[in-house]
């Protein structure tokens, strides 16, 4: 996949607020300070397309940026990346925690075009346990996502496999089928091209089912 463009579009208060879903989304999310406006960043080849500082409002809010790349048989594509607040920032009040529940619940489980959620989990800690609450309250929806284990370039390679393998262990105790996984470094771009032809292949899926239907 090469990428053309990448632009900030608007940020939602809830799901009937954002754009028409009329193309291909795939929302990023992850606990605070997981390195998510970074990766996004690496991923759409712009320095400062997401905030990586902590901008007020802005967190609370449902972002959207429309992205617009070609394959390597030259098809065009335009997608949305949607970056959502982060969860278990210890700091915020229930009364701000209930609010992001309901906001992200309502988005991941009614948005009609959305193809993934890529929730990112930080690769030098051990299973974090919000991450797996988070996961699994994605299966129980029913809601497509993918795993991406962020800042591998922080920690020694041996210990960022064993902590993406205990993760995926502690899924397989209830789990029968295991998510898609990538190992990114935003610093390095690790992962990339892998991440990219994720979405791009996710794109003509959607392309292709729309011409059938």
């Amino acid at each position: 996949m090469i990428i053309h463009s990448a632009k900030y579009l608007i940020s939602s208060p809830s799901f009937d607020k954002c754009p028409p879903a009329d193309k291909p989304e795939y929302a990023f999310i992850g606990r605070s300070n997981v390195g998510k406006s970074s990766l996004i960043n690496m991923l759409t080849g712009q320095i400062s397309l997401a905030k990586t500082s902590a901008t007020p409002g802005k967190t609370q809010l449902i972002n959207h940026f429309i992205v617009e790349s070609s394959t390597s048989q030259k098809n065009k594509q335009q997608w949305y990346v949607v970056d959502l607040p982060g969860y278990g920032y210890a700091k915020r009040s229930q009364t701000d925690r209930r609010r992001w529940e309901q906001m992200i619940e309502n988005y991941l489980r009614k948005r009609p075009n959305l193809l993934q959620v890529m929730v990112l989990i930080d690769s030098r800690h051990v299973p974090q346990k919000n991450d797996l609450e988070f996961v699994n309250q994605l299966d129980k929806w029913e809601v497509p996502f993918s795993l991406i284990f962020t800042k591998a370039d922080k920690e020694k390679p041996g210990v960022v496999t064993r902590n993406v393998q205990i993760f995926l262990d502690t899924l397989k105790v209830t789990w029968q089928f295991l998510p898609q996984v990538f190992i990114t470094s935003a610093q390095k771009k690790t992962g990339r091209e892998d991440v990219l032809l994720f979405i791009e292949q996710n794109n003509l899926r959607a392309a292709e089912n729309e011409m059938i239907g």
